[in-house]
Formats: structure tokens, C-alpha cells, sequence
């Protein structure tokens, strides 16, 4: 029996891909807002014993939550037999301990919120930092894509002589797969953290790489001050223009537009999050 696929608004370029590769059954729905701001969900496709998938990155995701958890419950309710959330891109990882007393640990409570009305769950590269597997906080089976394999393969047909740079000693182990993979040496970058929008980078020596095009490589790009910082640096050390590469093209607020007016030669990202930068298609890493 074929799957349904549900895709919710400003999913729709990847959800068509995975419903054609996977020759899945598109559904149809009505998910609208009232004018008091609250959302109406229909489901007009038959879903009862069938396998329903949901095709929806979770980059701002307070707004997408509740057409998620609507459907999800409704299709249970049709007698839907499982229930797929398929969110290349999962948010709220990043807080997943507590800094500063009477801190919420979010990452543990979105996981669990998602684990209460969502069966299994399919994503490309959770930002874990601090954990080592998505199952320490969600109960509910998960399988993870990786994109460095994508990531890789670009590389080697783009890029004359790269030189990979890790934004920080946390990339390495990351960088460094990327960078066997396209055949190409890789350096990493100490980084200090001030805040949201204050980064300091140091790089080291890179006389030697003077010949080689920078490619600076990162899970996220969300305000791009650290991809800023090291721009100038390897500027200063008379570098080639950089390109920069994100599996997460976030880019809060102007970031794009300030990561390309740094002098940066291009910005490449992953499809997880549709952006005007996605080049690297990472669908076939979602097929179920």
C-alpha cells in the first residue's frame, strides 16, 4: 500500500520530490488561519490503515507545531496506522542543559511534546553538541540522514584545491569526514563565543594554503558571525575568496546578505530549509 504524504505550506518543492521518489500518494488538506490567529486543519484524503507521512522543516518552528500536532491527531483519529514526521531540519536542539538557574532545557521538552503524537521521526544532521544520540530524549524510533557524503561529492566537482575550515574544535570530527570524502585537506578555527552576534575566530598559519580556495563548512548558518569573522581573517592573511557551505541555511535576520557582502566568492546550503543558496540535494537521504 502506498504511503500518504501530507507536505505543509513551504514544503512544497521537497515534499514533491520525496512523494515522486518514494511513489507515494499526495493528500490533500485545508490547514488555513482565523482571524484571531488560530489554525483549521482538514484532511479530505482517506488515510484510514494507511501509513502517513508528514513533510515539514521545523526551522521556525513555533508556528509550524500546532498544524503538525493537528494532523497528526486527526489522521490518528481516521484511523491512520503510523505516523511519519519527516522535518529535515529539527529546532530546539541547541538548549540541552542548564546554564543559568531557572533555565527551561527545551531540547528535552520538544522532544518529548513530539514523541507524544508523532511515531517515528526522520531528520538530517540534529545539532546533538552536548548529546550523542537523538534517542537520550526522544522516545520514539528516529533515523538520522548525513549530508557530508552530498556535501563531499560537491566539493570534487566545484572547487579546484579546497582547503575545508571548521568553524570551531566541536566541527572537527565532521570537517574532517567531509574533507576525506572530496579528497582535501582541512584546517580547524578556535573560536570564543561572546554571544549571539559576538564571535571571535583565530585561524591558524595558513601560508601554506595560499593557493588553495577556502571553504568554510558548518551544520547551521543562522546570524553568520562566525563565517563573517573568519571571512575577514583569511582575508587579512591573503587568502582566496571564500565559499561557504550549511547543511541548515538558516540566516536570521540580514545574515545572507551580510555573509555575501563580506567578499565571499559563494554560499552554498543543503535543501533541508528552502533558501535561494540550496544547491545540494539531500532528498534520498528521507526516503523511508
Amino acid at each position: 500500500m502506498k504511503k500518504t504524504f501530507f507536505i505543509l505550506p513551504g514544503n512544497e518543492k521537497l515534499g514533491d520530490l520525496l512523494v515522486q521518489k518514494e511513489d507515494g500518494e499526495k493528500g490533500n488538506t485545508e490547514i488555513h488561519q482565523f482571524p484571531d490567529g488560530e489554525t483549521y486543519v482538514r484532511i479530505l484524503s482517506d488515510v484510514k490503515d494507511k501509513e502517513v507521512v508528514l513533510i515539514c522543516t521545523l526551522n521556525q518552528p513555533n508556528s509550524k507545531l500546532l498544524p503538525i500536532y493537528f494532523l497528526a491527531k486527526t489522521a490518528k483519529e481516521l484511523g491512520a496506522k503510523n505516523i511519519t514526521l519527516v522535518a529535515p531540519y529539527l529546532a530546539y536542539m541547541r538548549q540541552d542543559k542548564v546554564f543559568n538557574s531557572g533555565e527551561a532545557v527545551t531540547s528535552t521538552y520538544f522532544a518529548q511534546l513530539i514523541s507524544s503524537f508523532i511515531d517515528t521521526l526522520i531528520t538530517i544532521d540534529p545539532h546533538l553538541h552536548r548529546r550523542t544520540s537523538l534517542s537520550e530524549i526522544y522516545s520514539i524510533p528516529t533515523r538520522l540522514g548525513h549530508a557530508a557524503d552530498h556535501i563531499s561529492v560537491w566539493i570534487k566537482n566545484n572547487i579546484d584545491k579546497p582547503l575545508l575550515i571548521g568553524p570551531d574544535i566541536e566541527s572537527e570530527q565532521w570537517v574532517s569526514e567531509v574533507a576525506k570524502k572530496a579528497n582535501a585537506s582541512y584546517i580547524i578555527l578556535t573560536k570564543i563565543r561572546h554571544g549571539d552576534s559576538d564571535v571571535a575566530v583565530s585561524a591558524p598559519a595558513v601560508e601554506q594554503y595560499k593557493e588553495y580556495t577556502p571553504v568554510l563548512v558548518d551544520d547551521i548558518i543562522s546570524t553568520g558571525r562566525t563565517m563573517i569573522e573568519t571571512i575577514n581573517q583569511l582575508k587579512i592573511a591573503g587568502m582566496k575568496p571564500a565559499v561557504c557551505i550549511g547543511v541548515h541555511a538558516i540566516f536570521s535576520g540580514n545574515s545572507y546578505q551580510e555573509i555575501k557582502n563580506s567578499g565571499v566568492k559563494e554560499i552554498i546550503s543543503c535543501n533541508t530549509i528552502p533558501h535561494e543558496s540550496n544547491r545540494i540535494d539531500i532528498s534520498d537521504l528521507l526516503i523511508l
